[in-house]
């Protein structure tokens, strides 16, 4: 079999590997994904013998995550059931509350990250 042929088979079984897996999975996977990173990014990544956490954060780019986070869950409440939607608004409202403590200069009441997606959270 050759190299062509090897990565084509190799494709369509990632296409039907991925045809297998519900909506609500891959949204929740992604959501998970955003958490995680902005988490890290909010300087809440726990220390390890090579790094500390807090060396981390970076409220920039955390402020990014948040916010498509936000408009992941709020875009997709709808369609995860309320199970799903209540743990992802937890999740994001616990990151925008941490992201407001760790800011040294707070944004106003509405204007956080994610806010013009979930309102204010303060």
């Amino acid at each position: 079999m050759s190299q062509e042929s090897t990565e084509t088979v190799s494709d369509t079984e990632a296409v039907r590997d991925i045809a297998d897996v519900a909506a609500v999975e891959v949204i929740t996977t992604a959501a998970v994904h955003l958490m995680s990173a902005a988490a890290v990014k909010v300087g809440l990544a726990p220390d390890t013998e090579d790094v500390k956490g807090a060396e981390l954060k970076d409220l920039d780019e955390a402020r990014k995550l948040i916010t498509a986070l936000a408009a992941l869950v709020t875009g997709s409440a709808a369609d995860v059931g309320s199970m799903h939607a209540r743990s992802l608004r937890d999740g994001l409202r616990s990151l925008q509350l941490a992201f407001r403590e760790a800011s040294v200069v707070p944004d106003a009441p509405g204007e956080g990250p994610g806010e013009s997606y979930t309102g204010s959270v303060v």
